[in-house]
């Protein structure tokens, strides 16, 4: 993720975050006052529809009161009633009554159950009716011509005839007045509070919240069982939901308005802070040994600024180092080449050295033998006259050009192994199988390398007896050269450093030796590795390619 992109989300996140957190505390808190409110509306409006449902049950059981009095006293209805005379009286009683007492409901029914005279229906004479409880208020479902309606009733009794109250048959008046949507707003008193009646079987609706009344008994339009109603007072949730709805709009809009400032003032700050930097970033890649000169300049008095002017004191700084190091590599390289053609001569001498001892030696215990000695020690003069002649040629062009033909490892280690000096107290072992695969190398880079590994090797026996073992074998494209000794080994800390220049363990050592084996055997694209053991010996493996075989990268 780039600067900027973590610069826009980190603004995002501050600006709105705490947003989103205070819109939504609001939008809880405003519901819960919201419900809280109604809450207690509707606790106020249950105690007063209550009070409201008993006076209007109060109202129409004076009514029936006043019915029942006129009841027993009218000698009409009671003969009627009790002989079976005038039937339409009995069928219109019910219906004058019930105009004359204000109610909108009215039965009276004999001892049977059985309509008598009904004020709301005269169709219900003689119908068979389940008799509201007398006590307190019930709600019964009336039919009429039109249909049925919802009433909320009261019951009385009396007894008419055979001289005494206990002895006459008894009568029951039922009568009520209509709950309908004007009597249920009369009780709501609030618009946005509503008044209903549950019966059985009804719910209440599920965006609503309500809370019961009163529970009445409730008889239906067949009158065949009486169950419990409800009385409920709800309020809809459709003002809270439009005022959270209004809210949320609003939140929304303040979201996108903060975000989009958001967004343009973190977009303006990024872009000046990365531009800079992003420019900074490309003079800086640009900065390499051969160029510095990259120049930083600024008169930014910020961060930014500062940094500008501390990379180019840097870049100032690394130019006046390049210009000191180029200086010190030229007069290391001169060193190193010194140090080099110092050791390879010394290489090419020391066989003919040695033959001049011999021959010394040879011309002062035994004159006589000195020619044929001279004839069999002059292949080891010209060789080392030769290599030593093609040194001095390599070296004129300043740096050993190779010369990569198929060679014999065999026969260049023999080669070396004639020329090895010091050797006297080591015994040199080979193995040297036949049929072994040309190597495509320069023969005398070759004869360098055992040299100096050889020389290496009887050296470490520091003038003890011990064994030299050179090995070749063919491996797996590659011809394996191994140079092994008894001597004293490395350590661990000697082995990390054995192939930097000029590190030695000898006395008088140049500390090439390791080196120039290293390059060489790198240059014929072979690889080099070593295991060694203190006081076990070492053991040197040089792999080069066969003919035709690819390259190896030096372990």
């Amino acid at each position: 993720m780039t600067f900027r992109s973590r610069l826009l989300v980190a603004f995002g996140g501050v600006v709105l975050v705490p947003l989103a957190v205070f819109g939504l505390g609001i939008r809880r808190e405003m519901a819960r006052r919201v419900g809280a409110q109604y809450e207690r509306r509707v606790t106020s409006l249950v105690a007063v529809i209550g009070a409201d449902v008993a006076r209007e049950s109060d109202g129409i059981a004076g009514r029936l009161g006043a019915l029942k009095d006129a009841l027993a006293a009218d000698n009409r209805f009671r003969v009627s009633a009790l002989q079976g005379g005038e039937r339409s009286y009995l069928l219109d009683y019910a219906g004058s009554a019930m105009r004359l007492a204000g109610l909108d409901f009215l039965q009276i029914l004999d001892d049977e159950g059985r309509v008598v005279s009904s004020g709301h229906f005269r169709n219900e004479y003689d119908r068979l009716s389940a008799a509201p409880p007398s006590a307190g208020p019930a709600l019964v479902g009336a039919r009429t011509a039109e249909g049925t309606f919802l009433a909320l009733i009261r019951a009385d009794s009396l007894r008419l005839g055979a001289g005494t109250e206990s002895r006459g048959r008894r009568f029951t008046l039922v009568g009520g007045v209509a709950v309908d949507s004007l009597f249920l707003s009369r009780l709501a008193r609030d618009g946005e509070l509503a008044v209903s009646v549950v019966l059985p079987g009804d719910s209440v609706a599920p965006d609503s919240a309500g809370r019961v009344v009163a529970e009445l008994p409730y008889v239906d339009s067949t009158g065949a069982s009486v169950r419990q109603a409800r009385i409920v007072v709800t309020h809809s949730a459709d003002l809270l939901t439009a005022l959270q709805r209004n809210v949320d709009t609003w939140f929304a809009a303040a979201v996108l308005a903060t975000a989009l400032i958001a967004l343009l003032l973190a977009g303006w700050l990024s872009t000046r802070i990365s531009r800079p930097l992003t420019a900074l970033a490309g003079k800086t890649a640009a900065i390499d040994v051969d160029r510095l000169d990259v120049v930083f300049e600024s008169d930014r008095a910020d961060e930014i600024g500062a940094l500008t002017r501390l990379l180019g004191a840097m870049t100032e700084r690394l130019r006046t180092g390049a210009a000191r190091l180029r200086d010190m590599e030229r007069r290391v390289a001169l060193g190193d080449l010194a140090r080099q053609v110092n050791h390879d001569v010394k290489n090419g001498l020391a066989p003919l050295r040695n033959v001049f001892r011999h021959l010394t030696q040879v011309a002062r215990d035994e004159p006589a033998q000195l020619p044929q000695v001279f004839a069999e020690r002059q292949g080891t003069v010209e060789s080392s006259i030769g290599y030593l002649e093609t040194l001095a040629a390599n070296y004129a062009r300043l740096y050993p050009q190779m010369e990569r033909k198929p060679t014999d490892v065999n026969a260049v280690v023999r080669e070396a192994l004639r020329h090895v000096a010091g050797a006297e107290h080591a015994e040199l072992r080979t193995e040297l199988p036949d049929g072994l695969p040309p190597v495509r190398v320069d023969a005398l880079v070759l004869r360098r390398v055992l040299e100096n590994l050889v020389g290496n090797a009887v050296d470490s026996l520091e003038g003890r007896p011990g064994t030299v073992t050179v090995a070749t074998e063919r491996g797996d494209g590659v011809v394996r050269i191994t140079v092994a000794d008894t001597g004293r080994g490395m350590t661990r800390p000697e082995l990390d450093r054995a192939f930097d220049d000029f590190y030695t363990t000898k006395a008088g050592g140049t500390g090439l030796g390791l080196s120039i084996v290293r390059r060489l055997v790198l240059d014929s694209q072979g690889a080099l590795r070593v295991e060694t053991e203190p006081d076990q010996g070492s053991t040197f493996i040089v792999e080069l390619p066969g003919e035709g075989g690819g390259g190896h990268v030096a372990s």
